[in-house]
């Protein structure tokens, strides 16, 4: 059974008059065409407006049209979600690559400070032994 109460009209489609009656026999198909994204105001109104004079069959037309049109463009959507997220995980990778390679270079320039470090103490330990002798 379909909910009698209204569903919150969207603040894109303020302007749009949806009769009590027109809200309480086709709740369903109110939300569709407020959720178009194919149409402006006066259109979705004058959808609105013709509800009662169409045939059930007219309806269920109406019907079929705008879910289609809201699961191809969910489709469509999800779609673009993924290739987004595909971008975001190649960039994500390619900066993890280059702070990789940034840490790499740091470790080698300090091992080699700390190498020179070593070698300079060897020497200077080395002197020490010769200077003993």
């Amino acid at each position: 059974m379909a909910d009698p109460s209204p569903a919150p009209i969207p603040p894109s489609t303020s302007s749009v008059i949806i009769p009590p009656e027109a809200q309480t026999q086709f709740p369903d198909l109110i939300a569709l065409i407020l959720g178009s994204e194919s149409m402006n105001n006066e259109e979705r109104q004058y959808w609105i407006n013709i509800l009662f004079v169409m045939t059930p069959e007219q309806r269920a037309n109406l019907k079929d049209i705008l879910e289609t049109e809201k699961r191809q463009l969910q489709e469509i959507d999800k779609k673009y979600a993924k290739e987004i997220g595909e971008i975001d995980s190649k960039q994500l990778a390619e900066k993890t690559r280059e702070e990789r390679s940034t840490r790499r270079l740091k470790r080698v320039e300090e091992e080699s400070t700390l190498k020179q470090s070593e070698d300079a103490h060897v020497e200077d330990i080395l002197k020490t032994i010769q200077e003993e002798k």
